[in-house]
């Protein structure tokens, strides 16, 4: 091989390294928390014990006092939580969720309004399913929703919105249970 042959694939080589460390930083910047964290190295032997013990897992909050009686679904607008409770007043589920733009206040209301489980377009434009609504704020109906894409985006504050997000699948339990007439209790 010649000597400027040489040249040229150093270049080139030269020139992809660059590329890919490139890329390996963009991954790295756009990569969730979970997967882009660095963990630590373990430095002796009580280290390495320390970090293989499984972490414990954070106990989903407990359901607030003087949240009412009966079946109802309990909303704390400051927590981000919704629990369905129970005739026996047990909790049998509880999630987080993407409070609206538009919040109702502390109360109670019912679920007032058909329920509709088919895709629509909710007030900030994305598609939504298992609407149950329950209140009215400046006349914007407010409601718990899931996003189709399962999105749980905040809401756009110069928007008039009353969609409560949550996950698909807590969205479904919510549909299954809150049937038109049920309490719900929108706590502070």
């Amino acid at each position: 091989m010649s000597r400027g042959s040489s040249g040229i694939v150093a270049g080139l080589t030269a020139a992809a390294l660059v590329a890919v460390g490139v890329l390996a930083f963009q991954a790295s910047a756009n990569a969730p928390a979970s997967v882009a964290a660095p963990r630590p190295k373990a430095t002796g032997s009580a280290d390495a014990t320390a970090h293989a013990k499984p972490k414990e897992k954070p106990r989903p909050a407990a359901l607030p006092r003087h949240s009412g009686t009966g079946k109802r679904v309990v909303y704390a607008l400051a927590d981000r939580r919704v629990w369905l409770v129970d005739a026996a007043g047990k909790a049998v589920r509880t999630f987080e969720v993407m409070p609206s733009a538009l919040n109702p206040r502390p109360g109670t209301y019912q679920v007032n309004t058909p329920r509709q489980g088919s895709p629509t377009k909710g007030s900030d434009g994305v598609m939504i399913e298992h609407v149950v609504r329950f209140a009215m704020v400046d006349n914007v109906a407010v409601g718990f929703s899931a996003a189709v894409d399962g999105s749980m985006e905040s809401p756009d504050p110069t928007l008039k919105t009353g969609g409560v997000r949550m996950s698909r699948e807590d969205g479904n339990a919510m549909w299954d249970f809150a049937m038109v007439n049920t309490k719900v209790v929108v706590l502070p």
